[in-house]
């Protein structure tokens, strides 16, 4: 005699569904786990810099040690204090933002060494930090290349020894400041600028002989 196939009841066929789409989904669980994991690592790592550039709290002054690096291509001005990197700032430059300066009127934003040579609080652009262009290099090569004269170029280095205001009105041009009134585009003729806040917040952190380093 052939025996009845054997049925479970439907209450207990659908047990074994929800069970077996149960371990369906706790393997796809621990398959895709990692790159989970790795995800939100990296959602973290982009986010990090966000969170650094969005902490506004209070400087703690004085600052040992200023220094400031300006990052044109990044188009970011970097405030340190021993070292330690505590402001990041965007900014704007000259209207031909790319390449040295080398001539008055060229528009560039120069690149090398430099230090502040003077605080004016009664700017045109609201607050302004003079930085100390020409500087050494800038000068040899203005004299390799005929933009200024001998005694020129040694009034440049005297200045530049004393830590003094080089001249500022010569073929190489000058008057190159770090200053408020925006940093959304490149709209100076060779100057750094920042927004009104933050030039004030920099304003008040530096002072005059602070280092200054702008790179490419």
């Amino acid at each position: 005699m052939s025996k009845a196939p054997f049925h479970l009841p439907v209450h207990s066929q659908a047990t074994l569904f929800w069970k077996s789409l149960q371990k369906i989904f706790a393997l796809g669980f621990l398959v895709l786990l990692p790159g989970a994991i790795q995800i939100d690592s990296a959602s973290r790592t982009f986010a990090e810099p966000e969170a650094v550039l969005a902490d506004r709290s209070p400087l703690k002054l004085p600052l040992t040690k200023p220094k400031v690096v300006v990052k044109k291509g990044r188009r970011e001005l970097l405030l340190y204090s021993n070292a330690k990197l505590v402001r990041t700032y965007r900014v704007g430059l000259g209207l031909s933002p790319v390449g040295d300066k080398v001539r008055a009127g060229d528009r560039r934003t120069p690149e090398g060494d430099f230090y502040v040579f003077t605080k004016n609080d009664k700017s045109a652009f609201y607050l302004s930090l003079g930085l100390s262009y020409p500087n050494a290099p800038h000068a040899e090569r203005g004299l390799r290349d005929g933009l200024i004269n001998r005694s020129q170029y040694e009034t440049i280095m005297r200045a530049l020894k004393a830590r003094k205001t080089p001249p500022q009105n010569t073929r190489l041009g000058g008057d190159i400041y770090i200053h408020g009134h925006g940093s959304s585009s490149d709209w100076t003729w060779g100057c750094v600028a920042l927004e009104n806040e933050d030039i004030r917040e920099l304003f008040d952190a530096v002072n005059v002989g602070t280092p200054v380093t702008i790179q490419p």
